[in-house]
């Protein structure tokens, strides 16, 4: 079937060529005043058998490279989202109509590179500029095209009101990684309508979650499944829309690559929970969004000198220090805590560590000298 697509096209093309391009052939060895020879059908069947003949012995290249380009064609549009395509391909018509409209002159023109090769250079020119103002502005044209018929400006205090433009900060596409689904925490953060936008799962993000789910360990099991639990809970949520990615990037293996490579493409936002994914998006100058260190941030502040409760329960690293943690899960180093352990002790904060992973408060026992002379008497 290909074959036989391959040898029409070569027919049509050969035959339009002909047309074109054998009178002068005829009249370049001398046979322009042959009437039987130089006139539309010989020269139409000329230029289609020659480019028949042609298609024989090019077939097998022509066929791998007509492979390779619709494997490339699918890749490229199974990356892109439907608003990408659809834009691009409505901008890409209108400068091809606009190409056609500026070389209804040119047609007439018995030069073939005025009525044949500047039409096709100004079609590829025109609907290439086309498809990149279609593609570059999509988010202009969607609010173009929903603000059509609607009143743009309010009145306000005799004042008009304008529409805030999003700026350079602003990123429509905040996608969701595996670790942030799992958390959780994403959805009650979504509900309270601190995060703009657009919440994207890409299908890569959610196979990975299906095969969390479907595995052998009890605990993995249990995590994917109440991720599957979020991903519905946040379908169900009418605060900000929820979309899925169905392309893929075949030539990446690792979710973490594919998820930066989608950050860049639709200019998005990383989600994530991840710190190992946090620090390749930053180095690779794509913005993140950490829920831990969003969760950090909102802890009660910690400065030297505050007093709290609480119970040691394990040794520290360093010798004689003691571990203890507060209700949040922050861990406290105490100094001399392994002389109060399984003990609640009033503590002295003496300072403070914070980093993406999470917050770590150094500490000492408020009666540290007199609690120490006391074990050591026992």
């Amino acid at each position: 079937m290909r074959k036989r697509i391959i040898q029409i096209l070569f027919v049509l093309v050969g035959g339009s060529l002909g047309a074109a391009f054998m009178p002068l052939i005829w009249g370049a060895v001398g046979l322009m005043n042959l009437h039987y020879v130089n006139n539309l059908l010989i020269d139409v069947l000329v230029g289609a058998i020659i480019f028949l003949l042609l298609s024989f012995a090019l077939f097998i290249p022509i066929s791998r490279a007509i492979d390779k380009l619709i494997k490339r064609a699918e890749n490229f549009i199974s990356a892109q989202t439907p608003t990408y395509i659809l834009f691009g391909s409505l901008a890409t018509i209108i400068g091809l109509i606009l190409a056609n409209i500026i070389s209804i002159p040119l047609y007439h023109m018995d030069f073939f590179v005025f009525n044949i090769v500047t039409p096709i250079v100004l079609m590829l020119i025109l609907g290439y500029l086309g498809f990149r103002v279609g593609t570059t502005r999509t988010d202009d044209w969607r609010k173009l095209f929903q603000n059509i018929g609607k009143k743009q400006t309010v009145e306000a205090n005799d004042e008009k009101v304008l529409e805030r433009k999003a700026d350079e900060n602003f990123h429509k596409y905040k996608i969701l990684d595996t670790s942030v689904i799992i958390d959780g925490r994403i959805y009650d953060i979504a509900k309270t309508g601190f995060i703009e936008g657009t919440l994207m799962i890409p299908n890569f993000v959610l196979h990975e979650l299906q095969l969390i789910a479907d595995s052998a360990d009890t605990l993995k099991r249990a995590k994917g499944r109440r991720g599957l639990d979020i991903l519905n809970d946040l379908q169900k949520m009418d605060v900000m829309p929820v979309e899925m990615y169905d392309g893929d990037f075949e030539d990446l293996t690792e979710v973490d690559l594919k998820l930066i490579k989608l950050a860049k493409l639709l200019d998005g936002i990383v989600v994530t929970n991840d710190f190992n994914l946090n620090k390749v998006s930053q180095f690779q100058n794509v913005p993140v969004l950490n829920i831990n260190e969003l969760a950090n941030t909102m802890k009660p502040a910690v400065i030297p000198g505050d007093g709290m409760t609480v119970t040691v329960v394990k040794s520290g690293t360093e010798r004689q220090q003691g571990v203890a943690y507060l209700e949040d899960g922050t861990m406290i180093v105490v100094e001399d805590g392994q002389y109060y352990m399984n003990k609640k002790l009033d503590v002295v904060v003496t300072s403070a560590l914070q980093t993406a992973a999470g917050r770590m408060i150094f500490a000492r026992p408020l009666h540290a000298r007199k609690g120490i002379r006391e074990h050591n008497k026992d």
